[in-house]
């Protein structure tokens, strides 16, 4: 009987450390399938296009492939959600900008994931500028004519922005805000509809990232009257930060990252941020995400930890700035 009781207990130990052994291997071949990637916007747009990029060439460092799926709606929520419900075996990521997973807390009363608690962030993948644009036949030449304008002119004046919660519209809110300015606002189902009506003269101004601009203004369809970041863009090197042109301390960027599901291992974690990194160090990607306006950030910026702390930040930012403007979703 006892020596019955030893070879059960030894077969279970076996049994045990094989298990170990098989979870060990696994993680040490990760990625073995394709990574399915969920950007939670539709095709064509900032986050889109920079997913694709990364993953192209991510794809090529892994050895498998990282497929983009675009999953919108409900201003990012479904796609979002999808991923918080997925399985954490690394599978199934998510790539997405700061409204989705920061300003999404102010505007739904309910929504069905925590930013914070089911997510493992993974890496910053780039932060996109934003530029203050105008109908061509604005008067206003400079920023600051283009601010006292605005403040004489509040009752006439409209700016226009891709719907509620995007970036335009947080760049839009938070240019109002610190102007002091109460003007009409004009939502649109998407950036190009918008940008289409700017160009013809529909509205009077906006404020949205400078891949989707950069075109128009170099066309001379619309001028370019600031930039919101701290620093002047390569793109636009006479085209002022707003912060210098008078308006200090605006500054505003739309930031974009992996992030899996709560619960995925660390060794995977690293394994894709490594691709990452190493993505975003290539020389045919830094071309081509500088020509579309990208801000790559450095190795440092770019870890799982850093990440977590710029969506805290960002949090604290824009929760308490969306819900004093009382913003609603659509």
């Amino acid at each position: 009987m006892e020596l019955q009781r030893r070879h059960l207990l030894a077969a279970a130990s076996a049994a045990s450390l094989a298990a170990i052994a098989a979870r060990a291997a696994a993680q040490a071949a990760y990625p073995t399938k394709p990574i399915t990637v969920i950007v939670p916007f539709a095709a064509g747009g900032p986050t889109d296009a920079l997913a694709r990029v990364l993953c192209q060439k991510m794809s090529e460092i892994l050895g498998q492939q990282l497929i983009v799926e675009n999953v919108g709606g409900a201003g990012g929520t479904i796609g979002v959600n999808k991923v918080a419900k997925a399985a954490n075996d690394g599978y199934t990521l998510l790539f997405a900008h700061m409204g989705t997973l920061a300003v999404n807390i102010a505007l739904y009363k309910s929504l069905p994931y925590d930013s914070q608690k089911d997510f493992e962030p993974i890496g910053l993948g780039g932060t996109n500028p934003m530029v203050l644009v105008a109908k061509k036949d604005l008067p206003a030449k400079s920023f600051a004519e283009f601010q006292d304008y605005v403040k004489a002119n509040q009752k006439k004046v409209q700016y226009g922005m891709a719907g509620i919660g995007a970036a335009s519209h947080l760049g839009g809110l938070m240019l109002n805000s610190m102007m002091k300015v109460d003007v009409l606002e004009i939502p649109y189902k998407g950036t190009g509809p918008a940008l289409n009506d700017l160009v013809s003269g529909q509205f009077d101004y906006m404020v949205d990232q400078a891949v989707n601009v950069l075109g128009q203004i170099r066309s001379g369809n619309i001028k370019a009257l600031g930039v919101s970041t701290l620093k002047r863009l390569p793109q636009l090197p006479d085209v002022p930060t707003i912060d210098e042109a008078g308006l200090k301390g605006y500054e505003v960027t739309i930031w974009n990252g992996f992030f899996g599901p709560k619960g995925m291992s660390k060794d995977n974690i690293a394994k894709i941020n490594d691709a990452l990194v190493k993505a975003m160090a290539d020389a045919a990607v830094s071309k081509r995400l500088t020509e579309l306006a990208v801000d790559l950030p450095t190795k440092e910026e770019s870890t799982p930890d850093a990440l977590r702390g710029q969506l805290k930040a960002s949090i604290d930012k824009w929760v308490p700035a969306v819900k004093a403007a009382g913003v609603k979703p659509e």
